[in-house]
């Protein structure tokens, strides 16, 4: 919408080297994103192109702590918009690091990874109903009994999110239907990179110990990992890439997660009646003297 792209002039200087300037972009940014009559009306191309923008404002963001925080800051952008506008916000994210994953160089490389942990992490919390910006939430909407945490639908966006993106069964993702020259649609698609797939196999444990998705009191929390850890199984089987199967495993594996807890407290009661046994049948049995 050549209307829209003209009222995004800040785009170009959030990738400016001068940091008041990149500053002064994300602060017009802010203020955009938090006019709802502006925001939902945001196309999935108007999202791309402000993606990229955000993505070229880390590349040349310098230096851990400002790092950091444009990473928090950039994640909860989500927090700012409409509800119909923020899964196509997230999926432009994903559909940006894809598109720019490759070309990041070791020495950035860092950074981005934290900006991935963020997003997922921002994603997860935006699935509570007490969601926000900071990790903490509406502490007295927590304590109320009987009230569900989680918010269905936006359950339902991000784990889609999920499965169409770092937990895929593609090799490719869709990005969009774009208008071509003869007004009729064209499909673009996206390779999903190995390396994104691998981070967020890494990652998503702890992000979703953050928010509350492991507590052992949660039967929707429960329900929510469980789809998240149907998703990894079927990626571990459908994957070709030997990293990704290895990771895919390892993650499953991880002693955080309910299922695991379970077998584990099993497994030590069964370990205990053995050693009791074994304590019974020798306990005359005082070895060997010296």
């Amino acid at each position: 919408m050549a209307s829209q792209e003209r009222s995004m002039p800040f785009i170009k200087n959030l990738a400016s080297s001068d940091r008041k300037i990149r500053t002064s972009a994300l602060s017009s940014l802010h203020t955009f994103l938090s006019s709802r009559q502006v925001s939902s009306s945001l196309t999935p191309i108007d999202i791309l192109k402000l993606w990229k923008g955000l993505f070229y404002a880390l590349w040349m963001c310098d230096r851990a702590i400002p790092q950091q925080n444009l990473c928090a800051e950039l994640a909860d952008l989500v927090f700012l918009l409409p509800r119909e506008s923020a899964g196509p916000w997230m999926r432009g994210f994903w559909a940006t690091m894809a598109r720019e994953w490759t070309g990041i160089d070791v020495l950035r490389m860092e950074k981005f990874l934290l900006l991935v942990r963020r997003v997922v992490g921002a994603g997860f919390r935006w699935m509570r109903k007490d969601c926000g910006g900071g990790a903490g939430g509406d502490k007295k909407q927590k304590k109320k009994e009987g009230l569900s945490k989680w918010d269905a639908s936006k359950v339902d966006e991000v784990m889609a999110l999920l499965g169409e993106w770092p937990f895929s069964l593609e090799e490719e993702a869709q990005i969009d239907q774009i208008p071509g020259p003869d007004e009729e649609s064209k499909v673009l698609t996206q390779k999903i990179p190995v390396g994104m797939r691998i981070h967020v196999l890494d990652i998503w444990v702890d992000e979703a110990e953050k928010v509350g998705l492991l507590a052992e009191d949660d039967a929707e929390a429960k329900q929510i990992v469980q789809r998240i850890t149907d998703q990894i199984d079927a990626l571990e089987e459908a994957t070709r890439s030997p990293a990704v199967r290895v990771r895919s495993k390892e993650s499953l594996a991880d002693e955080r997660l309910p299922a695991n807890r379970k077998s584990k407290k099993e497994g030590t009661g069964e370990e205990k009646e053995g050693k009791g046994a074994q304590d019974e049948e020798g306990e005359d049995w005082g070895g060997f003297d010296d």
